[in-house]
């Protein structure tokens, strides 16, 4: 039997050695419609859940409702540092774009920390309730609500610091940056959400009372 061999070609072998072994060199790879697609399913659960909350709200009226009512102590913050967050996720993403990649750092850094600092305000207003999850059903909502979007969070978070581990390893440029769009992506979908789990949790409770 002859003996073949199969040469690699450069662009491969740029891809096989000292690169990220995957990832396209575009911004709408496949990576990014499957992201899309996980997206889509996440925000009809999110649907579903906030559904539940309106049915049981509509139907037991303000009594379904703790005697307080959640307020803007932590809410209010947590909001502005989650749009904080996607603006400077936006900026790194614009900067790998243009292929500067300590401002792509800089952007996924700040956003991942903005996003621990939502956290910690998540759970000391956790800790700030007389209510557990146990208590009834308006408590098993609004920490199933707010601890499945916390859960999000902390997706995002992870996915923000190992892309801006890799930009600083520069495994990204202006070409190869697939990753860091879709996970940019994943962070300014858990904002949004968060704007629906904001109004539902905290606004209209007081449009009961």
């Amino acid at each position: 039997m002859p003996e073949t061999t199969h040469e690699i070609p450069d662009e491969q072998r740029d891809i096989s050695f000292g690169r990220l072994p995957l990832g396209s060199t575009d911004a709408r790879g496949n990576g990014w419609f499957g992201m899309a697609a996980l997206v889509v399913t996440e925000a009809c659960l999110f649907a579903y859940l906030l559904f539940s909350y309106y049915y049981m709200a509509f139907h037991f009226g303000r009594d379904w409702l703790p005697d307080e009512l959640p307020g803007f102590k932590f809410s209010v913050p947590m909001t502005a540092l989650l749009f904080t967050s996607s603006a400077v996720v936006w900026i790194g993403e614009r900067g790998i774009q243009k292929g500067r990649n300590w401002i792509c750092v800089a952007g996924l850094s700040g956003g991942a920390l903005l996003g621990i600092a939502f956290v910690a305000l998540e759970a000391v207003e956790w800790a700030d309730k007389d209510f557990t999850l146990s208590t009834d059903s308006y408590a098993s909502l609004y920490f199933t609500v707010t601890g499945f979007h916390m859960a999000h969070v902390v997706g995002g978070v992870l996915m923000l610091l190992t892309m801006a581990l890799w930009a600083a390893l520069g495994k990204f440029d202006a070409h190869r940056r697939d990753p860091i769009s879709i996970a940019a992506f994943y962070w300014h979908f858990v904002d949004a959400v968060w704007i629906a789990v904001f109004t539902t949790i905290y606004v209209t409770p007081h449009l009961f009372n």
